[in-house]
C-alpha cells in the first residue's frame, strides 16, 4: 500500500548534525527507493535553508530541510529481517562499544535498501537491537563482497570516521582470489577511474584519464593452480576499485560477473564456491575518537572462499 505525503519542513536537531543530506533524506522517506531520493535532490526538490543541496551536503542544527511531496511505502511496510538473518548479524559482530559496530558482512547482503532491494543491511541491523537502532554506515562494500564493515551509534562518531577516511588514515586490507600469476614486483596500481552508465541501465567503472584518481596496493599472499591469493589495500575508495583495477592488471578476480570474462575461468570450473564473488574486506584499524588508541578488526573469510583454498592448495 502506497501513502501520498505533502511537503514536509525539518528544522535539524543536535541528533542529525553532520549527517549527508541523502543519508537523512533515507531515514526521513522510509520505504523510497535511493534512485528516487537521488532523484529529487537533483532536480532541487530538496533543499536546505531555501537552497539546494548536493546528496553530500552536511546538516548542521538549526538547518531547515524541505522534503517535497512522494508516494511510498509507509515505514511499517520494511520487511522486518527473518530470525535467521537477525541471527546471523548478532554472530557476525566483530567489535561493539557505546559508539561503533563492527560487522562481518555477508556476501549477498546489500548494505542498504533500493533498487529493487526492499532490506539491506543497515535497515536490517536498526531493527535487530534496540542499540542498534541509530547506526550508520560509515562506508560501503559491494553486495557480493564479505567482511569489515563500520556502523557509527552516534552522529557525532560518523562524522570522526568519515574525517578519517576523507585523510586516508582508515587502513583497509582485502583478500582478494584472482586468475593467473599475479608477479610479486606489480606491487601498486595507480589509474584514475570513471563512472558509466550502460544502455541497459547497469552501471560500470572503468579506467579513464578523465576518472578519480585511484591508487591500490598489492602484496602476493600465496600462488596456487591458475590462480593468486592478494591482499589488496585501497589508498583511496571508488566504487568497485579493487576489482577493476585487478581486471586493468590482467587478473579479474575470481567469481566477478561483472568484471572478469569466460576466457579467465578456464580450469576453474570443477571447484566449488568458483562462481561466487572472492574479495573480502579482511582487516580494518583507524583511531579512536579523542586519540585512545586504535580500534582494530579482523574477519575469517567466507567459508566458500576457505574450501576453495583448501582445495587448490591440495592440488597444488
Amino acid at each position: 500500500m502506497s501513502t501520498q505525503h505533502q511537503v514536509q519542513l525539518i528544522r535539524i536537531e543536535a541528533a542529525q548534525k553532520g549527517q549527508r543530506v541523502d543519508n537523512f533524506l533515507m531515514r526521513v522517506l522510509k520505504g523510497v527507493p535511493r534512485s528516487h531520493v537521488y532523484r529529487v535532490i537533483r532536480r532541487g526538490e530538496v533543499r536546505v535553508n531555501k537552497k539546494r543541496c548536493k546528496p553530500e551536503t552536511r546538516l548542521e542544527i538549526g538547518d531547515l530541510v524541505r522534503v517535497p511531496p512522494f508516494i511510498g511505502s509507509d515505514q511499517t511496510q520494511i520487511p522486518r529481517p527473518s530470525p535467521g538473518l537477525a541471527q546471523l548479524l548478532r554472530d557476525s559482530v566483530l567489535f561493539e562499544d557505546e559508539q561503533l559496530l563492527i560487522i562481518n558482512k555477508p556476501a549477498g547482503i546489500a548494505v542498504h535498501g533500493g533498487s529493487g532491494i526492499r532490506l539491506g543491511l543497515i535497515e536490517a541491523v536498526r531493527q535487530v537491537s534496540d542499540e542498534w537502532a541509530r547506526a550508520e554506515l560509515a562506508h560501503r562494500l559491494d553486495r557480493d563482497t564479505s567482511g569489515c564493515i563500520v556502523l557509527c551509534k552516534n552522529m557525532s562518531y560518523l562524522k570522526e570516521i568519515q574525517q578519517q577516511l576523507k585523510a586516508k588514515t582508515v587502513h583497509k586490507h582485502y583478500l582478494a582470489l584472482v586468475h593467473g600469476h599475479w608477479p610479486k614486483h606489480l606491487r601498486e596500481i595507480d589509474a584514475p577511474l570513471q563512472k558509466n552508465t550502460l544502455s541497459s541501465g547497469e552501471r560500470m567503472v572503468r579506467v579513464d584519464p578523465a576518472g578519480k584518481a585511484s591508487r591500490t596496493s598489492f602484496r602476493v599472499l600465496e600462488h596456487l593452480p591458475g590462480v593468486s591469493l592478494v591482499e589488496a589495500m585501497p589508498a583511496t575508495g571508488r566504487t568497485h576499485q579493487i576489482r577493476v583495477h585487478c581486471e586493468y592488471a590482467g587478473h579479474p578476480i575470481v567469481g566477478d560477473p561483472k568484471y572478469g570474462d569466460d576466457r579467465s575461468k578456464s580450469g576453474l570450473g570443477s571447484y566449488p564456491g568458483v562462481n561466487k564473488l572472492c574479495l573480502h574486506a579482511w582487516k580494518i584499524s583507524f583511531s579512536r575518537q579523542g586519540g585512545g588508541g586504535l580500534v582494530h578488526a579482523q574477519a575469517d573469510p567466507p567459508e566458500n572462499l576457505q574450501n576453495l583454498l583448501l582445495q587448490l592448495r591440495k592440488n597444488d
